[in-house]
């Protein structure tokens, strides 16, 4: 176990100094920063001392070093567009967007496993065949054409929920909170079903055909043979047996849905890291934009690890030593 974790944690540790030297790459062939902040009219004596206090004079692999030193204590610098600490500008963001995300990965797990097991249980009736369809259009729409559709018919047609913004929020120190207060989720519930449909059609199919799997296998037919009540074979071996795979590809979407929030919070006017993402990628805010990579690969990495550790404790062969061991 504890050399499981290691090898896992030395991984991580090699791709987040990776994301890192691609982050840091940005300030060093996406524009010049020092040109940002003193715009085109600086003189060269300005521009050689700034250079100098910023550290830029340095070689390539010192201002490297300075930078992970800085990532790691979370300091990526100033916002060229807003002038603020970008350390600043992520903490008021990421509460929004976790928020959300959370949300959505609760939407798509508690209504997609349930919908799964169905239509693996009940193939071949028209409910099943019916959500097996309503799938394939999750699957296939694209988000921003969802988002649009729930705010055409919820927002614009019908006035049940506000098209933009994050409502009424809660402040609790550096957190911000939308979850406390009711136009809060009157607020998140368009855009979490926007983020969550496609999340959701995902979890569904892999789960029923994960299900269909194992419902096939020799110990489920052996379980038959013993004259198991066919709850107890589905739901006290097959499922717990199925969602085993769907436990990892569950993880990974999760740090999916917060990396590619990008495209609901932009449609909904949502305050999170997405919306601040694009907003720097159209002024060319270089270290709001290092700094919103880094996070995203180290929420991957940290989810990852996690799901590799909860896949180790389900997965009994996975403690199994190697040839020769016991």
């Amino acid at each position: 176990m504890l050399a499981f974790i290691l090898q896992r944690l030395i991984q991580a540790v090699i791709v987040m100094v990776t994301v890192a030297f691609i982050a840091f790459l940005l300030f060093q062939y996406v524009g010049d920063p020092v040109v940002f902040l003193l715009g085109q009219d600086a003189t060269q004596e300005q521009i050689d001392l700034l250079r100098s206090d910023l550290g830029l004079d340095q070689p390539f692999f010192v201002q490297f070093g300075h930078f992970l030193v800085n990532a790691v204590q979370g300091e990526f610098g100033l916002s060229l567009r807003q002038g603020s600490k970008v350390s600043r500008l992520i903490a008021e963001r990421l509460p929004a967007t976790l928020e959300l995300a959370l949300v959505a990965a609760t939407m798509a797990l508690v209504i997609g496993i349930p919908m799964g097991v169905y239509a693996a249980l009940r193939r071949g009736t028209w409910a099943s065949q019916f959500i097996m369809t309503v799938s394939l259009l999750g699957v296939s729409l694209p988000t921003f054409l969802i988002g649009i559709l729930l705010i055409l018919v919820f927002a614009v047609i019908l006035g049940w929920f506000p098209s933009f913004g994050r409502g009424e929020v809660i402040q609790m120190g550096w957190w911000s909170s939308g979850l406390m207060t009711a136009k809060g989720w009157h607020h998140i519930v368009l855009p979490a079903v926007t983020l969550a449909i496609f999340q959701l059609t995902l979890i569904m199919r892999l789960v029923r055909a994960e299900m269909l799997e194992v419902l096939r296998t020799d110990y489920i037919k052996f379980a038959r043979a013993r004259g198991l009540s066919n709850r107890a074979i589905h739901f006290g071996h097959a499922l717990k047996n199925t969602l085993v795979p769907v436990m990892t590809i569950t993880g990974l979407q999760l740090g999916g849905l917060i990396a590619f929030a990008i495209i609901t919070e932009t449609v909904f006017q949502w305050p999170g890291m997405g919306l601040l993402f694009i907003q720097a990628v159209t002024f060319a805010d270089i270290p709001v934009m290092a700094a919103y990579l880094c996070l995203i690969a180290l929420i991957f990495v940290v989810i990852n690890l996690i799901v590799d550790l909860l896949y180790f404790v389900v997965d009994p062969r996975l403690r199994v030593g190697k040839p020769g061991g016991h």
